[in-house]
């Protein structure tokens, strides 16, 4: 039992820190973001409201600059400020935001904001298993190498969400008349979006699979739906 109390604490650690996180992020939230008021965004979160038999979809603007887009465990959805910038400057389009709408829809519906919470207790745990073993075959580098195949296990995962969320989304646009291209188009700006955004990359390039990777695989899903 005593062997196991380090991998207990930090399963309790990892779900400590979730809670404290997602309280933290939930009250910045409602303190920094309100309702999305945009017709044109209005008209086609309608038409996707309708595809999923819903009364409405409601997207909040969350006010800070990096360009991003994000739903909460409470299954928010958010546009940052800096996003709503871009297009109001004409460099996103209507349909384009509303393919990453639908993107985290997606996480939302396949229950993705919920389930890191299992992952990252896991992962902590995993964390300190790893930690404990390696730092006595390789001291003081044993930890670093515990924390970095956590990560790259923790980014394997992130990546097959966003393409189980890209797929929700081709899905319902294509439902609700808007079509893939806008969310094809949307990647191929991803390069151009984050050289002039200060230098800091979008959120959703740390951990994600490559725009041209995502991509190609919203194009063999509708090639299917077509040829079908």
């Amino acid at each position: 039992m005593l062997r196991l109390t380090p991998i207990l604490l930090a399963i309790l650690y990892g779900i400590f820190a979730w809670h404290f996180s997602s309280w933290r992020l939930k009250k910045e939230l409602d303190q920094k973001s309100t309702e999305l008021a945009d017709p044109r965004l209005e008209a086609l979160t309608r038409k996707m409201a309708q595809a999923l038999d819903l009364p409405r979809i409601r997207v909040h603007v969350y006010e800070v600059s990096p360009v991003n887009g994000m739903a909460v465990p409470d299954g928010r959805i958010f546009l940052t400020r800096g996003f709503l910038n871009k297009y109001n400057a004409g460099e996103v389009t209507a349909e384009e935001l509303a393919s990453v709408i639908a993107h985290e829809l997606g996480h939302v519906a396949l229950n993705h904001t919920r389930r890191r919470l299992i992952d990252f207790s896991g992962q902590n745990a995993l964390r300190s298993a790893l930690g404990m073993v390696l730092s006595r075959i390789l001291p003081g580098i044993g930890g670093w190498i515990a924390g970095l195949l956590t990560s790259l296990l923790a980014a394997r995962l992130s990546r097959s969400d966003e393409y189980e969320a890209d797929a929700y989304a081709a899905a319902l646009l294509t439902k609700a008349g808007i079509g893939t291209e806008h969310q094809v188009r949307l990647f191929e700006k991803l390069a151009a979006l984050t050289e002039t955004n200060h230098g800091a990359a979008p959120a959703w390039l740390l951990s994600h699979p490559k725009p041209e990777e995502r991509i190609a695989a919203i194009r063999r899903l509708t090639d299917g739906w077509t040829s079908g």
